[in-house]
């Protein structure tokens, strides 16, 4: 089992910026794919970004490329989502995840991801 716990949510301004955290605890995740995503309210949850921990290769879609950046940090088994440029649409909850890596199936496809922290609200006011 992975236990998931995401922290750094909040209200900001417009062009702002917001750096989320994701802390891994139980099993080993050095194998695993950790990915963020966002659901914003009446709409489906969606990627947003992704990182294989064990070389470091991530994965943006497009709405996001350029703003976000994820990254890990192996000494603190933690995962950060540092969001830059924000907009109001970049306003929802953002949720951590993480799958074993397993050749074939793609980063984005939420359906693949095994594991899922709580949450963290993220607010974007223009």
């Amino acid at each position: 089992q992975v236990q998931l716990v995401e922290s750094g949510g909040g209200s900001v301004q417009s062009g702002g910026s917001l750096r989320l955290s994701c802390a891994a605890s139980g099993r080993s995740v050095s194998t695993y794919i950790m990915g963020w995503f966002r659901q914003a309210p009446g709409k489906e949850r969606e990627f947003v970004a992704a990182i294989s921990w064990s070389v470091g290769s991530t994965y943006y879609p497009d709405s996001v490329k350029g703003r976000f950046t994820i990254s890990r940090d192996s000494v603190k088994n933690t995962v950060y989502l540092q969001m830059n440029s924000l907009k109001s649409e970049d306003t929802a909850v953002y949720y951590c995840a993480a799958k074993k890596f397993t050749y074939g199936t793609a980063w984005f496809d939420i359906d693949s991801y095994k594991y899922w922290g709580q949450g963290t609200q993220v607010t974007v006011s223009s």
